[in-house]
Formats: C-alpha cells, sequence, structure tokens
C-alpha cells in the first residue's frame, strides 16, 4: 500500500523516497493499531457502577448523572487546579484550552465536563482569562471523587481522562486513563495512546521531537 502511494515531492532523493515510503508503511500499521485499540475499548464489558458524586456549578449543585445532559456518554477532565494552587497546571490549561473549541463539536455526539478542587468561580475567571467559551466547568463537593478515583494521593494532586456511560438510572465508569511512571517508557513522560493533546502530537510530526525539558507555560 505504501509503494502504490502515487505522492512525489519536487527535488526529492531516492534516499528520502526510501525512508519515506518506508516510514508511511509505519504510519499505516499505526492507523490500523489505533483502530484496532479503539475496537477492544469500545467491546469492554459493563465497568464499576460509579457512587453518588456531587458537584457545583454557578447554578447550584449537581450529581454525576446530571452531567450527562441529552446524552448517555459523558467524558470529564479532572484538571490540577486544587484550592491550594494559586494557578491552574499549565499542562492541564493547554489540554483544556485544546478542548474549547471544538467542545460544540464534540457535545454532538457525548457530554463533556471539566472538574476540578477548587470553586467554580475561580475556574470560570481562568477560563475568561483564556478566553474560553464553550466549556462547563464543576467543582468537586467533597474529596470522594479525587480520592476514589486516584486523583489526589497523599496530599498530591494529579489529572485524569474519564469516560463514563448512562444506563438509565445507572452510571458506569466505561474507560479511564490508566498508567504513570509504571507504565511509562524510559526517557518519556507518561502519555496515553493514542494522545489526546494536539500539542505533542503536532510536536511529534518535528525534526525535534517532544524534546526532555520543556513544557507549556500559563504564559510567554
Amino acid at each position: 500500500m505504501a509503494e502504490a502511494n502515487p505522492t512525489r515531492w519536487p527535488g526529492e532523493s531516492a534516499e528520502y523516497r526510501r525512508a519515506r515510503s518506508a516510514l508511511l508503511a509505519e504510519e499505516i500499521e499505526l492507523r490500523r493499531q489505533i483502530q484496532r485499540v479503539a475496537e477492544h475499548r469500545r467491546a469492554l464489558p459493563p465497568g464499576p457502577v460509579a457512587k453518588d458524586y456531587r458537584f457545583r456549578d454557578r447554578d447550584g449543585e449537581l450529581t454525576l448523572a446530571d452531567l450527562f445532559g441529552r446524552h448517555d456518554t459523558l467524558l470529564t477532565y479532572f484538571w490540577m487546579f486544587g484550592p491550594e494552587r494559586e494557578r491552574p497546571c499549565p499542562m492541564c490549561t493547554s489540554f483544556v484550552g485544546s478542548l474549547d473549541i471544538p467542545a460544540p463539536d464534540i457535545e454532538q455526539r457525548l457530554a463533556l465536563a471539566i472538574i476540578g478542587r477548587s470553586p467554580v468561580e475561580r475556574q470560570l475567571a481562568v477560563a475568561r482569562e483564556r478566553g474560553w467559551a464553550h466549556l462547563n466547568f464543576y467543582q468537586t463537593i467533597g474529596e470522594d471523587f479525587p480520592h476514589d478515583l486516584g486523583l489526589v494521593i497523599d496530599g498530591n494532586e494529579g489529572a485524569g481522562v474519564f469516560v463514563w456511560r448512562r444506563d438509565g438510572d445507572t452510571v458506569r465508569l466505561f474507560w479511564a486513563a490508566e498508567g504513570g511512571p509504571e507504565t511509562a517508557d524510559p526517557g518519556f513522560d507518561p502519555h496515553l495512546a493514542p494522545d489526546p493533546t494536539p500539542l505533542w502530537n503536532i510536536l511529534d510530526m518535528t525534526p525535534e521531537g517532544r524534546g526532555k525539558d520543556w513544557y507549556p507555560s500559563l504564559a510567554y
């Protein structure tokens, strides 16, 4: 399939074409692997039933089931912005920002919620500062949600992606990002496959790659 690709670039060398065709074969296999992984994910058996977690938005108290709205699938992103933090995590902020513009498209298929431990007013203030206009922010009520899901351990706060499924009055965990330092390849920070962060995907296309000592900042 890669060899049948008719693309040729002006001035390319035979060496470049051989290497590019070999890379294209790997890209095709990666695409197929991503599709296979997605099929395995969709085939997961029913996950654990969620507790009756509570949240707060600008209008009042909500349950986890309330966050689904009109959908039966909900994606939550818990970002590192606890009340003890003066500013949110820069990496979390970069990822949340990448969700804001496509949020109306995403929400044609599922509900999307950004959850933090800070008061929702603080989260919304950051949203206004960053120019985000399409995301829904929620504050955890109590510590059950972050503690049960391993997002706060020994006072250390982490981030997490979770997908939930609603069946009638029952909410179940469908899939959650797993792994950490124990599952990271040598020389790499832990990250999902495929990586949902556009920032890293763009850098992966460049000669320099992601690098090993750079992270986004809140200001430049």
